[in-house]
This record gives structure tokens, C-alpha cells and sequence, in this order.
């Protein structure tokens, strides 16, 4: 049966809660940073990417090159937790050669954002928990310190660290974990804000090692993302990460880096902790060790998500990436997400889209500033990196307004935090379509400000 895209809504909201956007994207049709609305045929510029999962545009010609391999893998849905493809083998070999840090070689895939957290998480309970238990210790290793404003899944575990939206998480049953104040830095960085945001750390730095005290043996892991999304766009100073690194090797607990929404080039690095060294970020002396994670947890870009794991893991001769079973699902992933994610992670190195995030996620910003200056009391805070950009406005209810406006003159953008604007492009972005982004917002502000 034939379905008419002006009945799509209808159609839907039988059965579910169809209170998304308008636009009924053709499939066919959409380029680029482009949607199509079937409806009409007319174009909207997306510049939020499905939630920063889409990565190199809509029906890209790589992609397309591709179809009848994509069809192929699509036909029957394997599970890849037992049963192995040449296509799978192909994907990884090409997930190590691109994007795979040498220092987080142990791989596990699974299908969702939130479940990848969700094993990071049980990597590191199992690791605490066996580590105690070869020291007569019993019952301990199941907590896990984490941030205020951070945003790490709707699922199981992951609903005891989420704490953006109170909707997102209430009447579910938590786990009452250390939380922790987050010192992000506010913008533009005067010697004001970094002396504030260095007294916040070290207030951040006293409630952890509080918690680890106050929870002896019973920490198993840090988690935080390199920049909290959902959270509002918060950022951190590198030298914090590396205060965390130091942590977690003195207080034998594992540091995870949440890098669902920051991986995979939009901060003009594969991955935004890549950042965070010492000839980057200028991090103080003494660096005992660089601020690499032990696990990292990816998805939305990546299609298929899942967990990058390092070799700390080790001081445990039975952990889950040795003994069979402690962690899996049926499918292991999706091949056709996996066969995607291949030709995508080809794209970004054959295109140099890493550059291109990085010199158009400039070009972006300063654009923004630009919007800064001409509305000061309207846009604030201004931020970003690579494309990860952000910037403020004076209440939630204005930042609404604005969505709102930016929409009737077919702009897709997206807030977060209680009063921020977040920019999700996409990695092929170009600067005419940023400077499309700017007009409409300049326009929309002055609408509002009427």
C-alpha cells in the first residue's frame, strides 16, 4: 500500500506519540545538509543532523556508489555475536585503520547509544569487582562518580547518570551515585573565568576524592563526556581531564569518556579527547600520564555503536573480553549500520572531512561572534569546537522563540542545556550553507527583537 506523506502523520500518531518535526523527509530527494520535505518539495537546511548521528549528508555519492552492497547486507539480519561475514571482517579492519586509537584496541558493538554506555559500564564493574575480590574484598565495586547536566542514556544503568531533563528520568527507579559538580567554563575565557572555573575544579576534585573515601573499594568508574550536549554545550578545561586521569590511576577506578554525540569528527578530531594533550591544550606539568581514556563509549555517527576499551582492563586475567558471555547481545550490532559506517569512515579520510570540520567549525564560530557583537544582550556565551558549537541566549523561553523562528525560514536547529543553541552539521557542511545558517538567524533574532 502506497502512503501518501500528507497522511504520514496521521498514520503515525494511531500508534505513537508523533510530536516530531513537520517535514516528512524524501528520501529520495534530500542532499547534502539538505531535508526534502515529500509533502511539498520544499528544502530545509539541517543543520542538527538527526541529533548529531548524521555525518557526511543526505544520499552522498559514496553512499550511493554503494547501494547494491548496502542492499545485500540488509536482506538478512545476522547475529554477529556468533555468527561472522567477510563484511564484518572488511568493516572492523577498516575501523582500526581510520578511527581506533592504539590505545583502545578491545572492541564490542552494540546497537544504541545508551547500551554502549551500559556495557562501558559493566566492564568496569566487573573489572573493580574481580580486582576486589582477589584482595579478600566482597561486595564492593558497583558505583560509579559522574557529572551534574550529563546526558548518558535513558536505559537501566545509564537513567542513575543522566540529569539534564527531569523528564527524561523521572519516577524511574536510580542508583544513588556520587554526583559531581561540573566545572565548565563560560565564555570568552577572561582571566576572571579561568580563575573561577579553577576553583570549581578544585571543588570538583575535593567532592571526588570524598566520594571515593566515603565509598572505599566501591568505585568502579568515572565517567564524563568531553563536552556535555544535552547538558547545555559545557566545556572543559584539558587540565581537568588530566586531573581525572590521575584520579582514577590513584584511586584504581576506570575513566571513561562518553564520546556518543563528540566522535567521529565534528570537533575536527576523529575523537574530541584526542584534544585533550599536552602540546594541544597546554596541560601544567607534572603529567604523569597523558588524559586517555580507559573505555570509550561511541554511536550516533558511528551507526552501529558500541565500546572502545584499553589494555587497564588486563590487570584482570578473566574479564569480559576473555570469558565468554559476560557481555553480549544477540546481535552484536547491526552488518548493514557496520557496512555504512565503512563507507562513511572511507569518505572522511578520502575527503579530508576532518579538516573540513575544523576550518568550516572556525568559520562558524566566527560567524557566531560576529552575531555576538551585533546582538549582545541576545547572543551570549558563544563556544565551540570544530563544528560543536553553541552559543546562548537570555532565558529558555527566548531560546524556544527562536528554534521556533529559525524553523519558519527553514532552518533545523536544536536546544540544550536551559537556554542554549546547539549547531550539529554535518561533516561535508560547506560555508555557504553556514552563512544560509546565519542570515536565517540574524533575520529571526531581529523578528523577535521587533
Amino acid at each position: 500500500m502506497s502512503i501518501q506523506a500528507n497522511n504520514v502523520r496521521k498514520i503515525l500518531a494511531r500508534n505513537i506519540l508523533a510530536d516530531g518535526f513537520e517535514p516528512v523527509l524524501d528520501l529520495e530527494k534530500s542532499h547534502d545538509s539538505w531535508i526534502v520535505d515529500k509533502r511539498d518539495g520544499s528544502k530545509y537546511l539541517d543543520m542538527f543532523s538527526m541529533y548529531a548521528s548524521g555525518c557526511i549528508g543526505y544520499n552522498h555519492p559514496r553512499v550511493l556508489e554503494n547501494k547494491d552492497l548496502l542492499a545485500k547486507v540488509s536482506l538478512f539480519k545476522p547475529t554477529l555475536s556468533d555468527i561472522y561475514t567477510t563484511e564484518y571482517a572488511s568493516f572492523l579492519d577498516t575501523f582500526n585503520e581510520i578511527a581506533i586509537p592504539d590505545y583502545l584496541k578491545k572492541t564490542f558493538f552494540i546497537e544504541g547509544g545508551s547500551l554502549a554506555v551500559e556495557n562501558a559500564l559493566k566492564v568496569a564493574f566487573d573489572w573493580k569487582v574481580r580486582k576486589n575480590l582477589s584482595k579478600g574484598i566482597k561486595n564492593k565495586g558497583y558505583q560509579v562518580i559522574h557529572f551534574k547536566e550529563a546526558f548518558h542514556g535513558r536505559s537501566g544503568y545509564t537513567m542513575s547518570l543522566t540529569n539534564t531533563d527531569p523528564i527524561k528520568t523521572k519516577y524511574f527507579p536510580k542508583f544513588d551515585w556520587p554526583r559531581i559538580d561540573n566545572p565548565y567554563l563560560n565564555f570568552p575565557l577572561t582571566d576572571d573565568v579561568i580563575d573561577s572555573v579553577k576553583d570549581r575544579e578544585k571543588l570538583a576534585v575535593k567532592q571526588i576524592e570524598k566520594a571515593v573515601k566515603e565509598n572505599q573499594d566501591d568505585i568502579a568508574a568515572l565517567i564524563i563526556e568531553p563536552i556535555q550536549g544535552e547538558g547545555g554545550d559545557n566545556h572543559f578545561r584539558c587540565q581537568f581531564f588530566q586531573k581525572l586521569r590521575n584520579l582514577a590511576d590513584e584511586h584504581d577506578f576506570l575513566l571513561i569518556y562518553d564520546e556518543v554525540q563528540t566522535g567521529i569528527g565534528i570537533t575536527g578530531k576523529m575523537w574530541a579527547h584526542q584534544h585533550f594533550t599536552p602540546s594541544l591544550c597546554e596541560c601544567i606539568p607534572p603529567i604523569k600520564k597523558k588524559p586517555i581514556p580507559d573505555i570509550i563509549s561511541f554511536g550516533k555517527k558511528t551507526q552501529v555503536c558500541g565500546i572502545l576499551v584499553g589494555d587497564r582492563i588486563d590487570e584482570i586475567d578473566d574479564n569480559v573480553f576473555k570469558k565468554s558471555s559476560r557481555i553480549n547481545s544477540t546481535f552484536g550490532g547491526s552488518l548493514t549500520d557496520m557496512v555504512r559506517f565503512k563507507i562513511i569512515l572511507e569518505t572522511i579520510r578520502d575527503f579530508d572531512l576532518l579538516e573540513n570540520a575544523k576550518n568550516n567549525g572556525l568559520y562558524l564560530l566566527n560567524k557566531l561572534h560576529e552575531l555576538e557583537k551585533e546582538f549582545p544582550a541576545f547572543v551570549i556565551n558563544t563556544r565551540g569546537l570544530g563544528l560543536f558549537c553553541a552559543f546562548d541566549l537570555p532565558s529558555g523561553t527566548e531560546r524556544d522563540k527562536l528554534t521556533a523562528e529559525a524553523y519558519k525560514n527553514k532552518l533545523l536547529i536544536l536546544g540544550c542545556g536551559i537556554k542554549s543553541i546547539r549547531f550539529r552539521p554535518h561533516l561535508t557542511v560547506t560555508k555557504d550553507e553556514i552563512d544560509f545558517t546565519i542570515d536565517v538567524i540574524r533575520k529571526s533574532i531581529s523578528n523577535l527583537l521587533k
